[in-house]
């Protein structure tokens, strides 16, 4: 059987889970063409079958990313066989999606346009002139789509129904873990799952893209009131715009501790949340929207690796947690809140919900091969 081609259109082709992205269209049949910016770095050539990189772009410079969208449209003409000979066009995010439909307008007419978003921007709800302009040109764009792809069912439920007429065929692929070495009859294998005693000090572990002050400030406070019951360890990238100064905040905290970058290979990810009993689920950088919509990556690894995640109610990822009768759910006022669920925390409660996580099926954790093949399946029907 042929493979399907796919041109896959990228924002950033160093962003954190587009291995992840490729890896699961690979695994499931097709035979993949990155095109895309750079943000920090250029793109690594073993990403995809091929990599096409349109230059550099800057995170949060809006005009500046305008401009280079409107530069890149020229220069396709110098990939246009390979892009004609693609059977899908997946763009993520709107620029990148405004690229992809005029690529297909002037080389692939046959080929069927998919829009993953996999975060709603806060410009795409702005109520002044841009956020009716960006909400216009999408709705527009989403016209000629045949498919909308989206990592959690609350920014169709709660977004994209209440400000666009009409949606294409609507897939939600949720950020499971994807492990190369897992798509295979090998599936039923099992992670090894590092064991911290049941017992305080009780260790809360914040992993991934840290852009959430309120989270620090809140978990800082509860420190300070409870120093011998509970410590937190932080891993990953903070966000430059909202801590520029996060290791000196963190030096200056007793109880807490900065890790640093971490891999996302399965034994640095196994060793990471396997160093804690909880894992912490919550964001408040765009809260009220985008954070209270979205299902992170980091609740699918916490599980899978053994930390009970900690999450706030009325928010797609408590909701999702609720559902399967996991997790540490947390209403407001949040410091408060953890304040009591830790000193209420006893070795048998701990018992009890690290339980309830191993009764969560893996195909609801891992993409598997199965998952994988169906996704590509059903994007290769969309083409003409």
């Amino acid at each position: 059987m042929p493979l399907t081609k796919i041109c896959y259109f990228v924002h950033d082709v160093g962003h954190a889970d587009l291995a992840r992205r490729l890896g699961m269209l690979r695994a499931g049949g097709a035979e993949t063409t990155v095109i895309g910016f750079h943000r920090s770095k250029p793109a690594d050539a073993d990403l995809a079958d091929a990599v096409i990189d349109l230059g550099q772009t800057a995170d949060a410079k809006f005009a500046q990313r305008v401009w280079a969208v409107a530069a890149a449209v020229p220069r396709l003409r110098r990939w246009s066989d390979k892009i004609a000979s693609c059977k899908v066009l997946l763009a993520r995010n709107l620029e990148m999606l405004l690229i992809a439909a005029i690529a297909r307008r002037l080389y692939a007419p046959r080929a069927a346009l998919v829009y993953e978003c996999l975060d709603i921007h806060r410009l795409m709800l702005s109520p002044d002139v841009v956020g009716v302009v960006l909400r216009r040109l999408e709705r527009h764009l989403l016209e000629g789509c045949q498919g909308l792809m989206v990592s959690s069912p609350a920014f169709v439920r709660e977004y994209f129904l209440k400000t666009q007429l009409a949606l294409p065929k609507v897939f939600v692929v949720e950020n499971k873990i994807f492990l190369s070495n897992e798509v295979s009859e090998a599936e039923a294998v099992e992670p090894e799952k590092q064991s911290v005693p049941p017992g305080p000090p009780w260790r809360i572990g914040w992993f991934g893209i840290l852009r959430c002050r309120h989270s620090l400030d809140v978990l800082s406070s509860v420190l300070r009131a409870i120093p011998e019951t509970i410590q937190v360890i932080t891993a990953g990238k903070p966000v430059p715009n909202v801590f520029p100064d996060f290791e000196q905040q963190v030096q200056s905290a007793t109880g807490l501790s900065f890790l640093g970058p971490y891999s996302d290979n399965a034994t640095d990810l196994a060793r990471l949340y396997g160093s804690v009993h909880f894992a912490w689920a919550i964001d408040f950088y765009e809260a009220g929207t985008n954070s209270t919509w979205l299902l992170p990556n980091r609740l699918y690894r916490s599980i899978r690796y053994g930390a009970i995640p900690v999450a706030m109610t009325n928010t797609e990822t408590g909701n999702w947690l609720q559902a399967k009768g996991s997790g540490i759910l947390l209403e407001e006022p949040l410091d408060r809140a953890l304040l009591e669920a830790m000193q209420e925390m006893t070795p048998e409660k701990f018992s009890r919900a690290k339980l309830n996580l191993d009764r969560i099926p893996k195909s609801e954790l891992v993409a598997g091969a199965d998952e994988c093949r169906g996704l590509v399946r059903e994007l290769s029907k969309l083409g003409t």
